[in-house]
């Protein structure tokens, strides 16, 4: 009889050791949660923009009088700017990018028209961000410079070929659309041999893959 019951006891002691890992094996894994975000909200990298804008010279001396006697001093110019670039983020305030530009500016009757090619490259430093509810950081204003290779058409006109150096600030906002963003910017421009000074208004877009 005492055997019996520490055959018994036993039993018990070795079912109640046993019973939490198994009770451990019964609980289900966790479910992953719905809301939480599977993609990044603002993307960054590698990009492409597209601008369409306002661009004037203040300034528009003929470069080759000879060529156009009767030219002479255009004063300011005006016309739209189109403008491409292709870039990338080197992290999540500064990128450089490669531009393409172009306009066609209207002067004085006298002097007429002329139409500007420029290329180069565009450094831009974000300074400032605003973040949204879900910390993610949405809306950027930025600085930044960009310099490159001119060409105008007519020759000798406005010039032949120049230099142009710039630089602005800009506001950037990163849609809802995740890969896209808008923005505007306001830039300071110079041709170096036509001594010109000119301003560039610009919305743009631009989508990062």
């Amino acid at each position: 009889m005492p055997s019996t019951m520490l055959r018994r006891l036993a039993l018990a002691i070795l079912l109640l050791g046993t019973a939490p890992a198994a009770a451990q094996d019964a609980v289900p894994a966790a479910i992953e949660d719905p809301r939480a975000a599977k993609f990044k909200d603002v993307e960054r990298g590698f990009f492409t923009g597209f601008e369409v804008g306002y661009l004037t010279f203040l300034k528009t001396p003929a470069a080759d009088p000879e060529r156009f006697p009767y030219a002479g001093d255009g004063g300011r110019s005006q016309g739209i700017s189109v403008a491409v670039s292709v870039g990338y983020d080197l992290g999540s305030r500064l990128s450089l990018s490669l531009f393409g530009l172009g306009t066609s500016q209207a002067a004085k009757a006298s002097y007429g028209a002329f139409d500007v090619l420029a290329g180069g490259l565009d450094l831009r430093w974000a300074f400032a961000g605003v973040r949204d509810r879900n910390g993610w950081e949405r809306f950027l204003a930025y600085a930044h410079v960009r310099g490159g290779y001119l060409m105008t058409h007519p020759s000798g006109l406005f010039g032949r070929r120049d230099t142009l150096v710039g630089g602005g600030l800009g506001a950037e906002y990163f849609t809802q659309l995740r890969h896209f963003s808008v923005g505007l910017q306001l830039d300071g421009l110079y041709a170096l041999k036509a001594k010109s000074p000119g301003l560039a208004l610009a919305p743009f877009i631009r989508y990062t893959f």
